[in-house]
C-alpha cells in the first residue's frame, strides 16, 4: 500500500486530526492510523473475504468498466496548439464504438481542460503521475495495461524525444513505456521543429521501436506566415487509422457506392476526340477507398492508364452519354460519388471517316453542343436518388465562391472544389487539396495526397451515414 502522510492533507482536515489526536493523547499519526482500522472493522469481514484484488501483473488487461465488447483506447493528448482537435477526436471515437480514457500532460492543460476532455469521454480525466486517489494501487500500470492501442494526439517534439530516449517522469511517458499495446503517434509541431535533425532521429527509433504513425499534414501553421509539413493529422484520418489497427474499418459495410472517374472522350471523327488532362487518380483512390471501408462500389471509369481497383466492379466508358446511361444503370445506391471530368461539349456530327487535310483546304467548321450534365440529372432525380450526392468543381480561380454555385445549380448535397491551375499540379498529379463545400459552408482540407483525400471522404461519409440513421 502507498504510503499516506498527513502533508498531503488540507489544512482544515490537519487541524481536526491535531485537535482529535491531543483529545486522545495520540500523535496524528497514530491518530491516523486507528481512524483507518477502525473503518475497516466497520466494513466487515464477509467483504474483505469475497474481495480479489486485481493484479497488476496479471497478462490479461482487466475490462472493468467497458461497455459490452467495445475496444478500449487510450488518448494521450499532448501540449501543444493542436491539442483542440483531440477533443474531436475523442467523438469521433466513440462514434465508432470504441471507449475512450484520456490523459492530458500537463503542457496539454494550457490548451484544453480536464473537465473538457472528461465531458466528452464521460470519464475521468487523469493528468498526474503521483495523485493519491489513483496511485494506490498503481494506477499507472493499470492505465497502460487496460487498454487496446493508445493514440498519442498531438504527439509533440518533447514527447517524442522523452518516448525514443525511454524517460518515464510524468504519468504519459511511464504509461508508454510501462505498456505492450499498440501506440499511433500524431506528430504535431512547427515545420522547422519537424524537419530537425533531432526530430527526424527520434521518429527514426520510434518507428524501429514498432509505433505506428499518421500524419503530420502540409497547411498553414498557427503561426502567422508559418506553413510546411507538421500539422496534425485531421480527427478523421485518426480514427480511421485506429480502425484499421484494430481490423475494422468497414464503415460502409452493407452500402452501395457509385463513383465515376477519369475523362470522357467526345469523338470529332474516328482518330480524333475532345478531352481534358484528368487522370482518374482521385476517383479511382476513392472508389479504392469506398471498397475498403466495406462498401458495394461500381466505378464507371472513362479512359485512363490506372489498373481497375482491387474489389470494384468497373464499367469502362468513352463518351459522356455512355457515362450517363452506366450511371443511370447502377442506379439505385446510397452514396453516388461523380468525380470524372465530364467535357462539357461534344461534336454535333462527328465524322464516320478520318477528316482530311490537304493544303489550300479550310479549316473544319466543328459545331458544338453540349453535354447532359450527368452530376445535375442525378442529383435532380425523383425516383432512385442516391441519398448523398457529391460532385468535384474542377476550377481555376475563386475556387470556393464557384464551388457554392455550383452547389446549388447542381443540386447535390457536397461539392469538392479543388484550384487546378498547371502551378497547383493538381491535375494529373498525386496530390490534391480540396475544399468541401456544404450548405452548411466551407472546409478547407490540409493539402494531402489523393489516396489520403478519399480516406477522408469515406470517413466523412460514413460519419453523415451514421447521422442518417433513426
Amino acid at each position: 500500500m502507498a504510503s499516506l502522510t498527513v502533508r498531503q492533507l488540507d489544512e482544515r482536515l490537519k487541524k481536526l486530526l491535531r485537535l482529535r489526536a491531543a483529545r486522545n493523547g495520540r500523535s496524528v499519526e497514530d491518530e491516523v492510523r486507528t481512524i483507518l482500522r477502525e473503518a475497516a472493522d466497520q466494513v466487515g469481514t464477509e467483504v474483505l473475504e469475497n474481495f480479489t484484488p486485481p493484479s497488476v501483473h496479471s497478462a490479461a488487461p482487466s475490462r472493468r468498466g467497458v461497455p459490452g465488447d467495445a475496444k478500449r483506447v487510450l488518448l494521450i493528448i499532448g501540449g501543444g496548439i493542436a491539442a483542440y482537435k483531440s477533443l474531436d477526436l475523442i467523438r469521433r471515437l466513440k462514434e465508432r464504438g470504441f471507449y475512450v480514457r484520456c490523459i492530458l500532460t500537463k503542457a496539454a492543460a494550457h490548451f484544453v481542460t480536464p473537465l473538457a476532455a472528461g465531458a466528452i469521454t464521460g470519464e475521468r480525466v487523469f493528468t498526474d503521475l503521483f495523485d493519491p486517489a489513483h496511485e494506490f494501487d498503481v494506477g499507472h500500470i493499470r492505465l497502460a495495461r487496460e487498454t487496446d492501442v493508445i493514440v498519442v494526439a498531438p504527439a509533440t517534439a518533447d514527447l517524442m524525444a522523452k518516448v525514443a530516449g525511454g524517460h518515464a517522469d510524468d504519468l504519459a511517458t511511464t504509461v508508454l513505456l510501462a505498456t505492450t499495446a499498440k501506440v499511433l503517434l500524431a506528430p504535431a509541431m512547427n515545420p522547422r521543429m519537424w524537419s530537425n535533425k533531432a526530430t527526424q532521429r527520434n521518429l527514426a527509433q520510434l518507428i524501429t521501436d514498432g509505433f505506428a504513425l499518421v500524419g503530420p499534414n502540409e497547411g498553414e501553421m498557427a503561426e502567422t506566415g508559418e506553413s510546411g509539413t507538421g500539422r496534425m493529422a485531421e480527427p478523421l484520418e485518426i480514427a480511421a487509422v485506429v480502425e484499421k489497427l484494430f481490423g475494422r474499418g468497414q464503415s460502409l459495410s452493407g452500402k452501395r457506392v457509385l463513383v465515376t472517374s477519369g475523362p470522357t472522350h467526345e469523338p470529332i471523327d474516328p482518330v480524333r476526340y475532345i478531352a481534358n488532362r484528368s487522370s482518374g487518380k482521385q476517383g479511382h483512390a476513392i472508389a479504392a477507398a469506398a471498397a475498403a471501408a466495406g462498401a458495394q462500389v461500381a466505378l464507371i471509369s472513362g479512359p485512363v492508364n490506372l489498373p481497375d481497383p482491387p474489389g470494384v466492379t468497373t464499367i469502362h466508358v468513352e463518351s459522356a452519354h455512355d457515362m450517363l446511361a452506366a450511371t443511370e444503370r447502377a442506379l439505385p445506391v446510397d452514396v453516388a460519388i461523380f468525380a470524372a471530368a465530364v467535357a462539357d461539349w461534344r461534336v454535333a456530327n462527328a465524322g464516320e471517316h478520318k477528316i482530311k487535310k490537304s493544303k489550300g483546304q479550310a479549316t473544319p467548321n466543328l459545331a458544338l453542343v453540349e453535354n447532359p450534365d450527368i452530376l445535375s440529372t442525378i442529383a435532380h432525380r425523383k425516383s432512385q436518388r442516391p441519398m448523398l450526392v457529391i460532385g468535384f468543381a474542377a476550377e481555376t480561380e475563386n475556387v470556393a465562391a464557384n464551388a457554392k454555385v455550383k452547389l446549388a445549380s447542381k443540386g447535390c448535397d457536397w461539392i469538392l472544389a479543388n484550384d487546378v491551375s498547371p502551378q497547383t499540379g493538381i491535375m494529373g498529379g498525386n496530390m490534391n487539396t480540396i475544399e468541401l463545400v456544404t450548405a452548411k459552408g466551407v472546409e478547407s482540407w490540409p493539402p494531402q495526397s489523393k489516396d489520403d483525400v478519399a480516406v477522408m471522404l469515406i470517413s466523412r461519409i460514413a460519419d453523415a451515414l451514421l447521422k442518417e440513421k433513426p
